[in-house]
């Protein structure tokens, strides 16, 4: 049984949600419909800026890369609890899609997303366990070696 909520869980595995970012296009970082909430995608941002750039298996290892993951699912729970007022709102991760900036010849993409995957097991417990996607990509927005959007399902719905 998982006990404390979800930020509070974070935060005895050392993580603290950042504050949401702002989008760098024409679009909301996270939308409410009905009992979901869409995010968008999720740069592993850091107080502003990208710790790294690059591909992964060349400028990037996977390892840094697997952190960086979990960077962007810090961030996309920002985004999450900025719509649904806290994380206690959230009922389960429903799925997450990882892209992963890969040099041709780099496949590790499902162990550099389970960065993120990892993360919302230890927010939600098995309530954290989703269906996923890895997908390696040529590149990513700012030269980001990683990217994560996430779906989570809610209690109770909101904006209907």
């Amino acid at each position: 049984m998982t006990t404390g909520t979800p930020e509070e869980r974070l935060a005895a595995a050392g993580f603290t949600l950042p504050k949401t970012l702002a989008p760098l296009g024409a679009y909301v970082p996270a939308l409410v419909n009905g009992h979901h909430v869409y995010t968008s995608g999720q740069l592993p941002m850091v107080d502003g800026a990208l710790p790294l750039t690059g591909k992964v298996g060349a400028e990037v290892t996977e390892e840094q890369a697997k952190g960086l993951a979990r960077q962007c699912a810090l961030n996309a729970l920002a985004a999450i609890a900025s719509v649904a007022g806290d994380l206690s709102a959230v009922k389960r991760v429903v799925k997450v899609v990882g892209f992963v900036a890969s040099d041709p010849r780099f496949t590790g993409q499902p162990g550099v997303v389970n960065g993120a995957s990892e993360l919302f097991g230890t927010a939600f417990g098995d309530a954290g366990i989703h269906v996923r996607s890895a997908v390696g990509v040529a590149v990513l927005p700012l030269d980001a070696p990683v990217e994560v959007e996430v779906v989570v399902e809610l209690h109770t719905p909101m904006g209907v």
